[in-house]
């Protein structure tokens, strides 16, 4: 398994940041390793059933994601090159200042190990990105 974690702070609320990172169809706006994101079905309350194509020779995964209002964005990819979890979660740490920690622990099939770089640098431009609409 690969553990990355990534942490930003950002000057904007929870709600603001919530806004941003709740909204799963606009992941490839920020996460550009993701290259497209198709619902299959939204499930009971804030659990949503999708496959997402990734850069990488445009492979498609599976994934379960599960919305916990203000606190995080929790992904399981179920299937595809990418197995694991990536787990979004945001913690006010002042009036107008939030915390944004980004957790991967994922199984990357054949070569895909030597990927790790490049799933770091995306997540830390994807939190650079968020930071910016975020004080938009």
């Amino acid at each position: 398994m690969v553990v990355i974690h990534m942490s930003k702070e950002i000057e904007a609320s929870v709600e603001r940041v919530w806004d941003i990172v709740s909204d799963v169809d606009r992941e490839p706006e920020f996460w550009h390793g993701t290259k497209s994101v198709k619902k299959i079905n939204k499930k009971e309350g804030k659990v949503i059933e999708r496959e997402v194509v990734i850069a990488f020779k445009n492979s498609v995964c599976g994934e379960i994601v599960t919305l916990d209002p203000k606190k995080s964005v929790k992904k399981k990819i179920t299937d595809g090159a990418v197995k694991g979890t990536k787990d979004i979660i945001i913690t006010a740490i002042a009036d107008n200042k939030t915390r944004v920690d980004v957790q991967w622990d994922i199984k990357l099939k054949g070569f895909f190990g030597i990927i790790k770089k490049h799933i770091s640098e995306g997540s830390e431009d994807a939190l650079e990105r968020i930071s910016k609409a975020a004080q938009s």
